[in-house]
């Protein structure tokens, strides 16, 4: 019921609030260049600072980005969930890229961001659903009744979930395999 209905709101063009594999977030479909225009408003987050994107499988992750063998090896390393910045993103609106042109991919480990990604065949952009600059929340209760009131749907599992992590891991890799830790 869940996903079904997130799914469609996901598919119209809309936002949602939904547990990921690290804290809540708010999201929509990484393809739809007025979703992405809405999280920003939603977050009072400027224009310059990008978004990050997750995907559910190595497929979809190659499909979007070349991926450095570097890449690859932080992932099966890393004990908590990392995001990689990638240079030269291919078939994503502007409006997510970083001023320089790169993408922040996370191939999710949870079950209910995958089911949801792989039914709605796309990316999904996931932020921290809060105000920018504000804390982010590690439980649903945390999270302001600004931004609940502002998602055009919010997820109803797993509300009493208390994240394990803060945020993922950010790791910028370019494809020439140079390594910089952004957050660790």
């Amino acid at each position: 019921m869940d996903l079904t209905k997130a799914l469609e709101i996901l598919q119209s063009g809309g936002t949602i609030l939904y547990p990921t594999d690290t804290i809540w977030g708010i999201g929509c479909d990484a393809t739809k260049a007025d979703a992405i225009k809405k999280i920003f408003e939603i977050k009072k987050r400027e224009a310059n600072k990008s978004l990050i994107i997750l995907v559910e499988s190595e497929k979809r992750l190659q499909d979007l980005v070349d991926v450095p063998e570097m890449a690859w090896q932080i992932m099966d390393l890393s004990e908590k969930p990392v995001t990689i910045v990638y240079d030269k993103p291919r078939n994503l609106p502007k409006e997510l890229l970083a001023e320089d042109g790169s993408i922040g991919i996370r191939l999710v480990k949870d079950d209910f961001c995958k089911k949801l990604i792989t039914k709605m065949n796309k990316p999904l952009v996931s932020t921290s659903a809060n105000l920018s600059g504000q804390k982010s929340p590690l439980k649903f209760s945390d999270i302001s009744d600004e931004i609940k009131n502002a998602a055009d749907y919010i997820v109803e599992e797993f509300r009493d979930k208390v994240s394990e992590f803060p945020g993922s891991s950010v790791i910028k890799i370019w494809n020439n395999n140079q390594v910089k830790i952004l957050r660790e």
